[in-house]
């Protein structure tokens, strides 16, 4: 069977990077600390390739001075994944100021759940 994968791109205004960094800083030693096999945040690079298709910045429906991040965290399963986010959801960390503190509009996030089906 093949890993999990937790996914999310999210608009991140270019001055709130140091603010979501820290915040990411704080999720990655979560996740970690509670089973994630892997995490990641990604800052986007280039966001306008050649390609055709709906491109991140149109996907989350960032604005002038705003950046993408692509944010993924590995998991041995859909069944481990649940394991590990139910231990996040109550671990204190969560309710101290700097956790809570968004430094985006949530209501932009895209974000999914997603079975691997090729591994190499």
């Amino acid at each position: 069977m093949g890993k999990y994968v937790d996914g999310f791109v999210i608009p991140v205004a270019k001055k709130k990077l140091p603010a979501y960094r820290k915040m990411a800083q704080i999720g990655a030693k979560l996740w970690k600390k509670h089973g994630a096999l892997e995490y990641f945040e990604c800052v986007g690079d280039d966001l306008s390739p050649a390609l055709a298709g709906i491109k991140f910045p149109q996907a989350v429906k960032a604005k002038k001075g705003e950046t993408v991040i692509f944010s993924f965290i590995v998991y041995k399963s859909r069944k481990h994944r649940d394991s590990v986010n139910a231990k996040v959801m109550k671990d204190p960390i969560l309710n101290e100021p700097q956790s809570t503190a968004m430094p985006f509009d949530m209501k932009r996030m895209v974000y999914g759940g997603f079975k691997t089906i090729v591994e190499f």
